[in-house]
């Protein structure tokens, strides 16, 4: 009778739009299906995100909506297994506490995950600061999984082997282990960690070696399947799925791992922060992700099948929108962390989190569509601006400043901006300080390397969208019809009064943020080597460690949020600029099949490309030229 009551109620409310759709759910769950809440990609946002939304200014994600969502999903699935596929850290001003108090695993803790991986970003804060993290977390029931990081490898190099010794001691005290099994009621299930190839290259401090995820995949799961009486195998994965726009899923990490080893019953998808509306089922293998920063609460439903495999019976992402009212004891606890953040970080830059720095008037563009073509983004320019500002204010005057997307986290809305919105603007990181944030970085390259870098942004960004570049100091154009890695022309240095050609022998000052002066590397990478950017000092030497070249500023290092905050806290009126409401110039598209358009200004690529293609138009002309002297000799045989 009760059940009835409070089906009926339940249905009433629904009806009346007081319940959202999303978390209704027609009935129990049968004896034979297996509920799984997930999440991933979460960097740091515990708290409620501002967000534009019909013109309204509402709040979305959060710990509190989230264990909200949980709940309701629990009072029907009680038996829900809770879990996460990494990067839950590194993106808000709660990062800065990460390796002291260990906000996002007690906070999780909270809620009641019941495991959780490494994704790039917790190796952002290097080994000691992971390891202090996990010392900081001990006793925290929150196991975190990974199945192959390459501890011998790693301890066997006398270059790593240091910090790994201290990272390795830190993870067998807190129990990170490569798979747990967990149990509810009578299901028992399989859940190990993964860390993907792309993303092990977006860790490049991580201080670790790392073995070939689908390889120790195979052999997590032999493990488990010789070792453990289990119903069902759940991999936590932060390889991947869909990226970019070209990007195909049968490509992707995540599918290429469902293929390889299919016995995983159901792969939780992080890294790509991917929201997929719908499944992907490769074999009998599931694939599932519910996109970034706790906008989406994923939720499948999976029932065992005669042959003991799994089908999905239900998939949802649940949107943590303005219409679930949050967890008051969640953001009961979230309170204290924030006043811990403000005590141990902000205030050492003169700073409070919810400080009001600026007002801003202009429709900036969303951070999820940022850079999903290519162009100029005012949002990118002012932060490029920002750079220049911060290092003239400590004495280190530069000519040109870069921003990859890669690192550019969020956006700014109308009304009010606070200390904390240009923190989540450029969030990333740690410095050699160990503390949270990248530094900038300051070095000089040849004009030669400056068109390379224009090139970068125009030919490989298409391919690898973090990539897509903001200048200031640097302007050129791009003709998307001319030979790719040949596509930028027009490349100029404008040092504020004038834009004049780049010289190609010239040293020209650069200023970036630590990341992406270590990520230089991959550009070669991504060209097959027909591209190279090479960092060097002031007198043209090579550098061969950036953190030799960080930019202080009374004493601290110039971090690259505490760069834009300052920018934005020196306009007049406290106010931003209507200069940022459009673009400048600093990177024009010439549309054009003209000849001349199509010809102009080549480069050591296009001369490559124009040897191979004379090349292969010699070799077949002398084949021609060959056959027909045969013909001719064999004729004159005939006659």
């Amino acid at each position: 009778m009760k059940f009835a009551l409070k089906t009926a109620f339940a249905i009433m409310l629904l009806l009346a739009g007081i319940v959202p759709a999303s978390f209704a759910y027609a009935e129990k769950a049968d004896t034979d299906s297996v509920s799984v809440i997930f999440t991933h990609d979460m960097h740091s946002h515990m708290s409620a995100d501002r967000v534009e939304k019909n013109g309204e200014i509402v709040e979305v994600g959060g710990f509190a909506k989230l264990k909200a969502a949980m709940t309701h999903v629990q009072e029907t699935y009680p038996d829900s297994f809770v879990l996460d596929a990494g990067d839950f850290s590194m993106g808000t001003p709660y990062q800065t506490i990460f390796s002291k108090d260990a906000s996002e695993l007690h906070m999780m803790a909270l809620l009641g995950f019941d495991a959780t991986t490494f994704g790039n970003h917790e190796f952002d804060y290097r080994a000691l600061g992971l390891a202090s993290m996990l010392d900081a977390a001990k006793g925290v029931d929150v196991p975190l999984l990974i199945a192959n990081i390459d501890w011998e490898k790693t301890l066997a190099d006398d270059a790593l082997k240091r910090d790994a010794k201290v990272l390795r001691d830190a993870c067998d005290a807190y129990g990170v282990k490569p798979y747990t099994v967990i149990e509810r009621n009578d299901m028992r299930a399989a859940v190990f960690g993964l860390i993907g190839g792309n993303a092990v290259e977006y860790a490049p401090e991580s201080g670790l070696l790392f073995k070939d995820a689908k390889t120790a995949a195979a052999d997590v799961v032999a493990q488990i399947k010789e070792q453990e009486d289990v119903d069902m195998i759940i991999c936590l994965s932060h390889c991947g799925t869909l990226e970019n726009e070209n990007d195909v899923m049968e490509e992707t990490e995540d599918y290429l791992l469902a293929e390889a080893v299919p016995d995983i019953d159901l792969i939780i998808s992080g890294h790509s922060h991917t929201a997929l509306d719908e499944a992907v089922q490769a074999g009998d293998t599931y694939i599932v992700s519910c996109g970034s920063y706790n906008a989406y609460m994923g939720h499948a439903v999976v029932k065992k099948k005669a042959s003991g495999r799994y089908e999905l019976s239900s998939y949802e992402l649940i949107p943590l929108d303005e219409t679930i009212e949050g967890d008051a004891a969640v953001d009961a606890a979230l309170a204290q962390y924030k006043s811990l953040v403000d005590a141990h970080y902000f205030q050492g830059y003169g700073y409070a989190a919810e400080q009001v720095i600026a007002s801003n008037d202009i429709s900036f563009t969303p951070v999820d569509q940022l850079g999903l073509t290519q162009g100029e983004e005012p949002l990118g320019s002012l932060i490029a601006d920002s750079y220049r500002y911060a290092l003239k204010q400590a004495g280190e005057e530069t000519e040109v400043t870069i921003v990859p997307l890669g690192v550019i986290r969020g956006s700014f809305l109308k009304g009010e901006v606070t200390v904390s919105d240009a923190f989540n603007v450029s969030s990333l990181g740690y410095g050699k300080d160990g503390s949270s944030g990248y530094p900038l970085v300051k070095a000089y390259v040849t004009g030669k390397e400056l068109k390379t870098i224009a090139e970068v942004d125009v030919s490989i960004s298409n391919f690898m969208g973090v990539a897509r570049l903001y200048c200031s100091g640097l302007e050129y154009a791009w003709n998307p019809h001319r030979l790719i890695l040949n596509r930028a022309v027009d490349v100029k240095y404008n040092d504020g009064t004038g834009a004049v050609p780049v010289e190609d022998d010239r040293l020209y000052s650069v200023a970036a943020d630590l990341y992406s002066c270590q990520m230089l590397g991959t550009v070669k990478d991504k060209s097959f080597g027909l591209l190279s950017i090479e960092p060097k000092d002031v007198d043209g030497n090579p550098i061969t460690n950036y953190e030799d070249h960080i930019v202080y500023t009374g004493g601290k290092e110039l971090k690259a949020w505490y760069a834009l905050a300052s920018y934005l806290d020196s306009f007049e009126d406290d106010a931003v600029p209507a200069y940022y409401g459009n673009v400048q110039g600093r990177k024009m598209e010439i549309d054009s099949w003209n000849p001349i358009e199509l010809l102009k200004q080549p480069n050591q690529i296009f001369w490559i490309a124009a040897g191979v293609v004379c090349a292969l138009v010699l070799a077949v002309a002398g084949v021609v030229m060959l056959v027909k002297k045969r013909r001719m000799r064999n004729g004159k045989k005939v006659k």
